[in-house]
């Protein structure tokens, strides 16, 4: 089977849901090839129950879709996955699911794009061609878990966290966090609720903050240097939290906003974490795993602990290197884009990646348009 079409979109994340509204709007003919069986899957199936959206509606929305004005500041993950359904009905997005993307190349005689997929319903491999590739598989593609020696013999439960749900089944648990970003501080919380009795590696220094500051943050950046936002925000976040050095939590030197816009790494926004901490009822390990052997995880300043499970929050990586062959200078050895923002979003011959900016869906709602805008212009010219 071969489709042609204007634009071959890769993922149908909120990313590619996006492109393909903003692509609809201007009436430029497109595909969205999605390897699950839904959109946005990891919204609807990696998602753990008590998530919020970590920054106000108003930075969260899609493109040309505002938020209900009923919902809340901070919206769960339940009204999110409904305001994508609403989102897809409304711009006509219709993707074409169980199609796992096995190469993508550029026909430099054609001046098109083919794109190879495999339909996982019915074992066939497919060709779609375009002249133009929307790379919308994003950097949270496939869940990363170190490698870590003897992890293969821990008798206990090892999961990533996109497989985290709720901590039901860890009542009463010996249970270890690795990872002290947003979800591995969030999943901790969530399992200390549930009565586990739980432990946190944090080694890298991290800002927290709660909602209200980041809020007050990004609204401020509109008018006042970051660094002085990020004084700002400082200072309200050590009146608010202590010092955190003495429970294993160290700030890193340069400001969170900063931090942000230069590097793509978010402050912690704590959900309660913190002060599970203070009382002890989450306890820290600043050392690295070292080694695993049945139930007992040995760390590298010699401490040895039995746990009966861990849940791996180590973040996420692009898998765009595995099946894309022509890249046109877009993307790096790692999968991600070769220049900074606002510069990142294309490449030559007629491909764009979005989703790939560290800048959550406020990132993704700007690269949208700017991908539709640009296709739009280029197709008009021809």
């Amino acid at each position: 089977m071969k489709q042609e079409t204007v634009v071959v979109i890769v993922g149908a994340g909120p990313s590619g849901i996006a492109t393909s509204a903003c692509l609809n709007l201007l009436s430029i003919p497109n595909i969205v090839l999605e390897r699950e069986d839904c959109y946005a899957s990891l919204w609807q199936k990696k998602a753990y129950d008590r998530l919020k959206l970590h920054l106000a509606k108003n930075f969260c929305q899609l493109p040309h879709k505002a938020f209900p004005l009923s919902a809340p500041t901070f919206v769960p993950k339940n009204m999110f996955v409904q305001y994508l359904q609403d989102y897809v009905d409304n711009f006509n997005v219709d993707p074409l699911y169980q199609r796992s993307v096995e190469s993508a190349w550029y026909d430099r005689n054609a001046r098109k794009w083919v794109v190879s997929a495999k339909n996982r319903v019915l074992g066939l491999v497919e060709e779609y061609v375009g002249k133009f590739l929307v790379v919308a598989t994003g950097e949270n593609s496939e869940g990363f878990i170190p490698n870590v020696y003897g992890l293969d013999s821990f008798k206990g439960l090892v999961i990533h966290s996109s497989e985290y749900e709720n901590g039901k089944k860890f009542v009463d648990k010996d249970v270890l966090v690795v990872g002290a970003g947003n979800s591995g501080m969030e999943i901790a919380y969530d399992l200390c609720n549930w009565g586990a009795q739980t432990s946190i590696v944090i080694r890298s220094p991290t800002h927290v903050l709660s909602k209200e500051l980041v809020q007050l943050g990004m609204y401020l950046l509109k008018y006042i240097p970051c660094i002085l936002v990020d004084k700002m925000v400082l200072m309200l976040s050590h009146f608010l939290y202590g010092d955190l050095d003495g429970y294993g939590i160290q700030r890193p030197s340069e400001g969170p906003f900063w931090l942000k816009q230069a590097t793509g790494r978010s402050p912690v926004i704590d959900v309660g974490t913190i002060s599970k901490i203070k009382t002890g009822d989450i306890k820290v390990v600043t050392t690295a795993i070292e080694d695993v052997k049945d139930d007992q995880v040995k760390f590298t300043k010699g401490q040895v602990k039995p746990f009966d499970a861990i849940v791996f929050a180590t973040g996420f990586r692009s898998t765009v290197r595995k099946w894309l062959k022509d890249d046109g200078g877009l993307f790096n050895e790692k999968g991600m884009p070769k220049h900074k923002r606002p510069n990142h979003w294309k490449g030559e011959d007629g491909v764009y990646c979005v989703g790939f900016a560290s800048a959550g869906l406020f990132g993704i709602s700007n690269d949208a348009q700017s991908i539709a805008n640009d296709i739009f212009h280029i197709v008009r010219r021809n």
